[in-house]
């Protein structure tokens, strides 16, 4: 790059020495200028060494933005510059709220030039020209640079660190190096104390038996905790990208033991870990032989003609496909449905649009279109880096440069026990989603054997989404009301994709927005204008909707299962979920 074109080289000119280089080290200016190259050959979704090539646009500025930023740089970084030769700097983050970044000049100086560089380099990104995806694409790459950048990430620059170093005469450092040690083996940084917890000991415990199992999933039913239940059974699908124990972490706030304490006979599929036995696993198999099979099977249990279903995230997808592969099929036997955290319409999936684009889908079907395994850990780290300063540095710094040991958090061991994906079903899946949102366009795509038409969904649907979900934003949930032809119900829920779902009425946390005039507009901002807000949990209002639909009561079973066909295999959770990707 020529440096009269490098707007970074010209912000850096006639500033103090100690500014852009002493204080951080190496030059922090040269930072500015290798993060502006990286942008400049931003890699827009193209894969490793064998992905189909494709053109990278450059990146524009309009020089009066550039201007600006440089003008507004100049003034900020001199101001700041002034204020450190009085007093050390005030520093709000909470990556720099150790008394040892306050109490140290240098560090404190040190994090607030980061903190102006951060500004800039966001500022910068919101100036590109372009259409929304690259600038998006961009903005991502700047958060996910200067995360990794922080001071607080290096022992060097860490006082925090280097206090705890020195007052234990060095054994947090070698505790940290067996940390890391130890999380090279696993193969992720560990966010929590992963030795406390055991599926089926202390998470998943809630009492049940498998009663069926193939390839894909095994089927646990769950034992009655009340005297009656309703006539239609309960299935719960989870998302096969991960365990279905979210659902069932400790018992005061297991949707699981919820759905079975307010009288439904519950079923949920456990899916199979895959290796690479099911290196050749389909879409179509996910459907046919799994979510297709699940609702023939709790039929065949309970003699029931119809049941009630639920699918969170992956699974609300492969439930939404299945249910009308059957109705092509000309059959109905889930009589509603409740999606939690779902896309049906993939035309708003937020952050994750960032990945996907034509060469990187050529790239995995080409890699894993005609068999292979992606592996869970992968999936993983890409969830993680979503949220890199609250899922990986934060955690870098404790476990590594400060020798701690996370504390015990259920939610967080689930989060790293990881599921890996069969191939050829992740390429149909990401394809025909993501980036080309097929579900929603009637006929376009085939499954099982069957056209699929969202249209012919004739069936009351529960919808939830949370308002600040990453994984599936609001306006994607809310998406499925337009597709969908039944009576509907949408509820907003608080917070994000995990603790929005996961909130039991016992603990009168957060709220939820409803509204009951059955208007669903285009969009989810002009149905929330007509919303009203709820304190609490949303569960109650799903289980007052459920309950008129789950039919009469009738007395719970005593066994699980049905005679010799449906015996009980092992105890719930079962060995599936147990399998370790």
């Amino acid at each position: 790059m020529n440096p009269s074109n490098n707007p970074w080289q010209a912000m850096s000119a006639g500033l103090p020495e100690s500014m852009l280089g002493a204080a951080m080290g190496q030059g922090f200016a040269e930072t500015w200028i290798k993060a502006f190259q990286h942008f400049q050959n931003l890699d827009l979704g193209k894969g490793a060494g064998e992905a189909p090539s494709i053109d990278v646009p450059q990146l524009k500025f309009s020089p009066e933005a550039l201007a600006k930023l440089q003008q507004d740089y100049i003034a900020e970084a001199s101001q700041l510059w002034n204020q450190s030769l009085q007093a050390n700097p005030t520093i709000k983050d909470k990556r720099f709220a150790g008394e040892a970044w306050s109490a140290n000049p240098l560090a404190s100086f040190t994090a607030a030039v980061y903190l102006l560089n951060a500004r800039t380099l966001m500022a910068m990104a919101e100036a590109v020209e372009g259409d929304a995806k690259a600038k998006n694409r961009v903005r991502f790459a700047v958060e996910q640079w200067m995360a990794a950048a922080a001071p607080s990430n290096y022992l060097a620059f860490n006082p925090d660190a280097q206090r705890m170093a020195i007052d234990s005469h060095g054994a947090s450092l070698a505790k940290g190096v067996a940390n890391m040690l130890q999380d090279m083996k696993q193969g992720h940084v560990s966010m929590t104390d992963e030795s406390v917890f055991e599926v089926g000991k202390n998470v998943a415990t809630t009492e049940g038996a498998v009663v069926f199992e193939n390839e894909l999933f095994q089927l646990i039913e769950y034992k009655p905790l009340t005297a009656k239940v309703y006539e239609r059974p309960f299935l719960l699908v989870p998302p096969c990208i991960n365990k279905f124990y979210i659902m069932d972490l400790q018992p005061e706030n297991s949707l699981i033991r919820y759905a079975v304490a307010q009288g439904h006979r519950t079923f949920v599929v456990s899916w199979r870990n895959p290796d690479e036995s099911l290196a050749q696993t389909t879409w179509d198999d996910y459907i046919e032989n799994a979510a297709i099979k699940a609702i023939d099977v709790v039929q065949d249990i309970t003699g029931a003609k119809q049941i009630n279903a639920l699918g969170f995230c992956v699974g609300g997808t492969i439930v939404g496909t299945a249910l009308a592969v059957l109705a092509a099929r000309g059959q109905k036997p889930v009589a509603s449905a409740t999606f939690l955290t779902t896309f049906l319409d993939f035309s708003d999936t937020g952050v994750l649009d960032l990945f996907i684009d034509e060469a990187f889908v050529k790239f995995r079907e080409m890699q894993l279109g005609k068999g292979g395994i992606l592996k869970g850990q992968d999936l993983a780290t890409t969830f993680s880096f979503l949220r890199p300063n609250d899922l990986v540095w934060n955690y870098v710094v404790g476990n590594y440069l400060k020798g701690e040991t996370p504390p015990p958090f259920d939610l967080l061991y689930w989060n790293s026990d990881s599921t890996n994906l069969p191939g050829p079903m992740y390429a149909w899946y990401i394809r025909n989603t993501y980036f080309e949102n097929n579900l929603v366009k009637p006929g376009k795509c085939t499954v099982a054997g069957e056209k699929v038409d969202l249209r012919k969904l004739d069936i009351p649907v529960y919808i939830y989404g949370s308002r600040e979900d990453h994984i599936v934003p609001i306006g994607g949930a809310y998406a499925s009301t337009q597709h969908l032809p039944g009576k509907k119900r949408f509820v907003m829920g608080a917070s994000g994709h995990i603790a929005g779902v996961i909130n039991p009425p016992a603990a009168k946390k957060r709220s939820h927005w409803v509204r009951n005039d059955g208007k669903f507009p285009k969009t989810q901002a002009e149905w929330l204008a007509g919303a009203k807000e709820q304190p609490g949990s949303w569960w109650t209002d799903w289980s007052d909707w459920l309950k008129p639909l789950a039919g009469k009561q009738i007395p719970a079973p005593k066994a699980y299962g049905k005679g010799t066909k449906y015996k009980a295999i092992e105890p719930a959770p079962g060995r599936y979920v147990k399998a370790k990707a």
